[in-house]
């Protein structure tokens, strides 16, 4: 939970996938997510959160379905989707954000 906190302090936006090991959708976005990784090279930074490992983290957000994915700006939610998105939806959208 502390290096969670640090993460949201930075000034770069964060990016947080939340997801489990055996959901589907979750494997279905991990390659999608990484992809978005690339593209948006230093201007986002990208972590991963296993809801049943990080379950604080994922009921202190109220994650309810997985794959979910938040984007924080110095410690705010400004974007949030759930659900499975296309390469380029979620690029633009985090692009939309920031």
């Amino acid at each position: 939970m502390e290096k969670f906190k640090e993460l949201m302090k930075s000034e770069t936006p964060l990016l947080v996938d939340f997801y489990a090991s055996w959901c589907g959708p979750c494997k279905t976005m991990h390659p999608i997510v990484e992809q978005v990784k690339t593209m948006l090279g230093d201007k986002v930074r990208v972590v991963k959160y296993d809801v049943d490992e990080y379950e604080s983290i994922a009921s202190l957000y109220h994650i309810r379905m997985i794959p979910t994915l938040i984007l924080f700006k110095k410690g705010k939610v400004i974007w949030q989707h759930s659900g499975v998105m296309r390469t380029q939806e979620l690029y633009q959208a985090v692009m939309g954000a920031i």
